[in-house]
């Protein structure tokens, strides 16, 4: 057995010609190929024996620029971040209505304070409904709901997302 091949000397499947062929129709879309040179790279991605011969067709074509993964919305600006921390960090002395007041008022310019907000406001309700369920036992767990008040603040901060654990989430 020869293995003196070199890589682009390997034969593709049509697996891997599938990939070719749909970045050959997304530079058809953007102009950059009009229909008859299109139709002839087809053919020749199709026809394509070795991966040299499929690396030929797409060859003076730019390749497409990789999106950065971004939080949904567009990025945290610094003061989103700031109102998201603050939302969190409000709730430890209003208990829901600070953040829930928060994720009305900047929850509609901002996907990241919104979801940072309804995630204090349904973490507060749930260690209130617990409280109410326990008959005021429950109120021993606000100690906890400190610590994670501050490290949810200290998350949004970084413009990290946080999720408390174990909490109804009853406001989306």
């Amino acid at each position: 057995m020869n293995s003196s091949y070199a890589v682009g000397d390997l034969r593709v499947s049509d697996a891997e010609r599938e990939p070719v062929i749909q970045r050959l129709q997304e530079a058809y879309a953007e102009g950059r190929l009009d229909e008859d040179e299109f139709d002839l790279r087809v053919q020749l991605a199709m026809t394509a024996k070795t991966r040299n011969d499929l690396g030929a067709v797409l060859l003076d074509l730019v390749p497409v620029p990789a999106r950065p993964a971004a939080v949904e919305g567009g990025a945290a600006t610094g003061e989103d971040r700031m109102l998201a921390a603050a939302a969190h960090a409000v709730a430890v002395p209003t208990l829901f209505v600070g953040p829930l007041v928060l994720m009305l008022l900047s929850g509609k310019r901002s996907a990241y304070v919104r979801r940072q907000a309804a995630e204090a406001v349904n973490f507060q309700v749930t260690l209130l409904l617990l409280t109410i369920v326990t008959f005021g036992v429950g109120g021993v767990v606000y100690a906890v709901a400190w610590v994670l008040s501050a490290v949810a603040a200290v998350f949004a901060l970084t413009g990290q997302e946080f999720r408390y654990p174990w909490i109804l989430r009853l406001v989306k």
